[in-house]
């Protein structure tokens, strides 16, 4: 409890007028939200996402609302999720984590001992690859203080050997996939080089904003992966395995691929790479009015921001002000900028962010965005449309 007795995570989830500033992880930092003032009005979008299509609701569940954004953490119960596979229903009692494979020392853990090891904290904004790719799903993100054991060390503990190649993370969902005529029933998996897995920041990861993870985000462990798109986060995590050749599971090499046609020689070209460390994005959240002056916020995130600009209608670019204060390399920065002379009628409201060494997130004219033609890694410019009264 702080001084004013208050628990950590109500300080953490506290939103709107509520929160003026907290003690967040072990950093000597604020919290602080993005609430409305006093009077402040919410102009809706008239662009509004699409309704989500019946096949596609057993993936997509819950979506950010942008305009709703009023705080740098997401609360639990706000933050999106995603189900490739369903939900799997599992027995916190019996279950136990295994890690196997080219390992020297193969390992079982139950939770209680996967708690009892090192803890670690990290903020990350956690963002589905597919996001803004698709006109009924422009929500797929979220921020959250995630809290676990390190993977390094229990890798080292095991003791890859010297063929290992990769690491794969398999959940406890499964699913059926056709693969040319026959059907094969998989769990749900991704993998990373060993290398890769190796990286200080990588979770196992049981605590979400303060809380027990909970059942649709993983519960009890799944695997936290800050720099990367939502899909590497395995969720429902129960078996990594160490093998000695690249890893071809469905999600890794037929989904989550992206294909773009390029031009080589005059003549086009289809390149497929595989989905992984999340891309430098930026969009706007809301417009809101008090005393008939605007403002515009919204969120950076996916590298080290270091500008954001905003274009009205066709207009020029203008700076927005980062809220500095907050955000690391891994999370989304809070910015916000005056609206200065907003005439009545319908207007275009556009972001851009800049990384620190001077990357501009794409428009949507950009090749990297215009030529692909899958929906993932849709980091192009977000323009979005409001009515002045």
């Amino acid at each position: 409890m702080d001084a004013r007795g208050r628990s950590r995570r109500e300080l953490l989830l506290a939103g709107g007028t509520a929160l003026a500033g907290a003690a967040f992880l072990r950093l000597d930092r604020l919290v602080e939200a993005a609430p409305l003032e006093q009077g402040e009005e919410v102009i809706a979008w008239l662009d509004r996402p699409a309704e989500v299509p019946a096949p596609a609701r057993d993936v997509i569940g819950q979506q950010l609302v942008w305009e709703e954004l009023d705080a740098w953490i997401t609360p639990n119960d706000r933050f999106f999720t995603i189900k490739h596979f369903g939900q799997p229903t599992i027995d916190m009692g019996s279950w136990r984590l295994e890690v196997t494979g080219q390992v020297g020392q193969p390992l079982s853990m139950t939770l209680d001992q996967l708690k009892a090891r090192a803890r670690q904290e990290v903020a990350f904004t956690l963002e589905c690859a597919g996001s803004n790719g698709l006109p009924f799903f422009d929500g797929g993100i979220g921020n959250a203080a995630w809290a676990g054991t390190p993977l390094a060390p229990l890798l080292r503990e095991a003791g890859v050997l010297e063929q290992g190649r990769e690491v794969v993370f398999y959940g406890r969902d499964i699913g059926m996939q056709k693969v040319r005529d026959f059907e094969v029933t998989t769990p749900f998996a991704r993998s990373l080089s060993v290398a890769d897995a190796m990286d200080p920041n990588i979770l196992l990861c049981y605590e979400m904003n303060g809380e027990p993870l909970p059942p649709s985000h993983g519960a009890p462990v799944r695997v936290l992966m800050p720099g990367w798109f939502g899909v590497a986060n395995v969720k429902w995590l129960d078996r990594i395995e160490v093998i000695d050749t690249r890893f071809a599971g469905h999600f890794m090499a037929r989904d989550y691929v992206t294909i773009r046609e390029e031009q080589r020689d005059g003549q086009p070209v289809w390149v497929e790479t595989l989905v992984g460390r999340a891309l430098l994005k930026s969009a706007p959240a809301r417009v809101t009015r008090k005393d008939g002056a605007y403002r515009v916020t919204g969120a950076a995130w996916g590298g080290p921001v270091a500008q954001v600009e905003v274009q009205v209608d066709d207009g020029a670019w203008m700076p927005a002000t980062i809220d500095a204060g907050i955000g690391s390399e891994f999370t989304w920065k809070l910015w916000s900028m005056s609206w200065p002379g907003a005439t009545a009628g319908e207007h275009t409201i556009t972001s851009r962010a800049v990384d620190a060494a001077g990357n501009v997130q794409p428009a949507t004219t950009d090749p990297r965005i215009a030529n692909k033609r899958t929906y993932w890694e849709s980091n192009g410019q977000i323009t979005r449309r409001v009515l002045v009264a």
